[in-house]
């Protein structure tokens, strides 16, 4: 069978048993040790669109039904195919035929066209999804992007504070700043900024929920004359700003609009200003996205390597004057909002179906082991047009974070 040779070759850590639709039992021991689970398929053709197209083939099988996994767990699965993916591409023997990989990334490239227009239907796929499902995972600030961990004990809630928190510090702000927040989602990031410095902030999202939510935010708290959020794509805004932060959204510009988007960073802010881009990132070298993640949950998504990022910074006359590498923080964010998830899955049932909990669960799943044993890290990217805009070391940044915690405090007594 075809599913069985893929198997062979693919399981080099962790143990998987198969049985198949008529009941026949195949193991898979790998030398390195790892979690073991037992698949069950309940269709024969599976034993063939497996073998073919494992991306998507697993993620459909499992959000239909006919693939059940019956000693183990989801988080097991996605481990070992996360952790034998990478293993894979590291062994050219048994690894995936380099000229077809070299030609799919190719399609890839070329498909990732992300004009205004498209960029804001596959915007509107995932987050105008009902504002009520995203409140039963994430944090109260709703922030859907990675959190700052120090310990993995830490609660959710606080790690998101400490991410804010560190992209204040980063930004130096002042009172007098005028900051832009490309893709601003549910305001809670422009909101704390202001908060934290009295800065003004233009949001500007292409998600019709989201804005809706995030002017009503700065509405309630009466702050809509120095927080405006609007409706409108990045390469539209004809304004310059003292301070730029983009947090979630670069993920969903495009190989092919990288160059766009830094020039248009460039020419929106002023001589002495400051940018830090958040986003997630690759370590490795470049590779297409996720077949089933793309048409499943994020539409002209992709993830870019280090790599594919820099020459068109270097080509907006920008200077990088940081790089923080965040490794497992995200792995950590995704297991609380998985945990948090599931256990409204009832909830997020009654607003969708079952078989939306399974694709939910798949993707949340799959994206944690992807940062904890794949090739996923986040990148904060600090950018300037003056080599001295920011202070010569780093330690400003614990010192500004310090600041801000006092601020807090001494406002809260």
């Amino acid at each position: 069978m075809l599913i069985t040779r893929f198997l062979q070759d693919f399981i080099q850590t962790g143990a998987l048993t198969l049985i198949t639709a008529d009941g026949r039992t195949h193991k898979f021991d790998g030398p390195e040790q790892g979690p073991h689970i037992t698949l069950r398929l309940h269709k024969r053709s599976l034993e063939w669109t497996l073998g073919l197209n494992p991306d998507p083939g697993f993620g459909d099988a499992y959000v239909d039904g006919s693939l059940t996994i019956e000693d183990g767990t989801l988080r097991d699965f996605m481990w070992i195919a996360n952790r034998n993916f990478e293993i894979l591409k590291r062994t050219p023997s048994k690894g995936l035929d380099r000229i077809a990989q070299t030609l799919h990334r190719y399609r890839e490239m070329r498909r990732l066209f992300n004009p205004p227009k498209l960029a804001r239907r596959n915007v509107s796929h995932h987050y105008d999804l009902t504002g009520e499902l995203f409140s039963l995972f994430l944090d109260e600030d709703r922030q859907y992007s990675c959190a700052y961990f120090t310990d993995p004990r830490d609660r959710l809630e606080d790690a998101q504070a400490r991410k804010k928190q560190r992209l204040a510090a980063k930004l130096l702000l002042q009172p007098n700043h005028q900051l832009l927040d490309i893709g601003s989602g549910w305001g809670g990031l422009g909101l704390y900024l202001n908060a934290v410095s009295g800065c003004a902030v233009d949001g500007v999202t292409l998600s019709h929920e989201q804005l809706a939510y995030a002017q009503a935010r700065a509405r309630d708290a009466g702050v809509s004359d120095q927080v405006r959020f609007d409706l409108q794509d990045y390469r539209m805004i004809d304004k310059t700003y003292d301070r730029i932060v983009s947090v979630g959204m670069f993920e969903h510009v495009g190989p092919k609009h990288y160059s766009e988007f830094f020039k248009a960073v460039s020419h929106r802010l002023k001589d002495d200003g400051v940018a830090v881009l958040h986003s997630i990132g690759r370590y490795n070298a470049p590779e297409p996205v996720s077949p089933w993640i793309e048409r499943n949950i994020f539409p002209g998504g992709y993830i870019p390597s280090l790599s594919e990022v820099f020459s068109h910074i270097e080509n907006a006359n920008l200077w990088v004057t940081d790089v923080e590498i965040m490794r497992l923080h995200y792995a950590e964010t995704l297991k609380h909002w998985h945990d948090r998830f599931q256990a409204n899955r009832a909830k997020a049932a009654a607003l969708y179906d079952e078989r939306f909990c399974r694709m939910w669960e798949f993707y949340l799943t799959g994206c944690e082991m992807g940062f904890r044993v794949g090739n996923l890290m986040v990148f904060q990217i600090q950018l300037a047009k003056q080599r001295d805009a920011v202070p010569l070391t780093r330690d400003y940044i614990d010192e500004k974070e310090r600041l801000i915690t006092r601020g807090k405090e001494q406002r809260v007594a």
